[in-house]
């Protein structure tokens, strides 16, 4: 009897165990999943991450050209050479104006020439209007004939025709010693802007034809960076946003720059859009033509 009623105290014992162990797997599938700290992870720049883009481009400069002959002549003196500052109207170099210059002397002349030759003209009509005067009244008084009285008014009529004549010849002479000046003033080899010379390719003695390079002329401020940004971001950048300008060769170096040119045109051969910053203050180590990388800050 005694070994009956353990076996079934056994049994019992094991059929509550198993409900224990049941409830508990109930509870732990029902339990939600512990929650783990949200972490942000930044990517490394110019991987396409929505906060910062990453381009790069040349810096540039908005005046920079090539300053070419506008005469044909030969260089008679060089006013300055490579590395040399150079400001708006500074002489560069000088083209031989001796031929122009005698022209200009002689145009001149007859310019002085006509003038007094109009003043006499207009002295001369002074007089005859005073004959005509006093003929018209002579002509009253039956003194003369109306012959005499018309040899007069014709006389004071045609020199009034002269003087106009001889000022429109003024005119033309004057315009003529303008355009001989101007032929002169581009013997004169002048800064459009302010710049430094990066580069001279002529020679004392040279003769050079209309339209040939004389100096590379390039301003050094302000430094601008152009790049170009893929279609889909083209509403996340906006004009007046501040960017970081890096240049490629000068390690640990980075100036802030200003965005002033969002192009409204998508290239639909890249699919992407000109933009255009301008550095901020005047950086003295970076030079125009530098490759530099520039880091947009995007906004949502």
């Amino acid at each position: 009897m005694k070994s009956k009623l353990y076996l079934a105290a056994c049994i019992l014992l094991s059929v509550a165990c198993a409900g224990c162990d049941r409830q508990k797997s109930i509870a732990y599938a029902a339990a939600p999943p512990a929650a783990t700290p949200h972490t942000t992870q930044t990517k490394p720049l110019g991987d396409g991450q929505d906060d910062n883009f990453v381009a790069s481009g040349p810096i540039t400069v908005e005046n920079q050209v090539d300053v070419a002959a506008l005469r044909e002549g030969v260089i008679a003196k060089i006013s300055a050479d490579i590395g040399r500052s150079v400001h708006k109207g500074d002489l560069l170099a000088q083209l031989d104006d001796r031929q122009i210059g005698a022209d200009v002397d002689a145009a001149d002349a007859r310019v002085r020439s006509i003038a007094a030759n109009l003043k006499n003209w207009q002295a001369e009509t002074k007089v005859f209007l005073a004959d005509r005067q006093r003929a018209e009244k002579m002509w009253e008084a039956n003194l003369i004939t109306k012959q005499d009285l018309d040899h007069a008014v014709y006389k004071q009529e045609a020199d009034v025709y002269e003087v106009q004549r001889e000022s429109e010849s003024l005119k033309n002479a004057q315009a003529t010693e303008r355009s001989l000046e101007l032929e002169r003033e581009k013997t004169q080899v002048r800064a459009p802007f302010d710049g430094i010379i990066a580069r001279r390719y002529i020679h004392l003695g040279q003769k050079v034809a209309v339209g040939d390079r004389l100096f590379w002329l390039t301003a050094t401020s302000p430094l601008r960076i152009r790049f170009t940004v893929p279609e889909r971001l083209m509403q996340r950048i906006h004009a007046g946003e501040e960017v970081s300008v890096a240049p490629a060769e000068l390690a640990g170096s980075e100036h802030r720059a200003k965005i002033v040119f969002v192009s409204p045109v998508i290239d639909p051969a890249s699919g992407t859009i000109d933009v255009m910053a301008e550095l901020i203050g005047a950086p003295r180590e970076l030079r125009p033509g530098m490759q530099a990388s520039v880091r947009l800050p995007l906004r949502p």
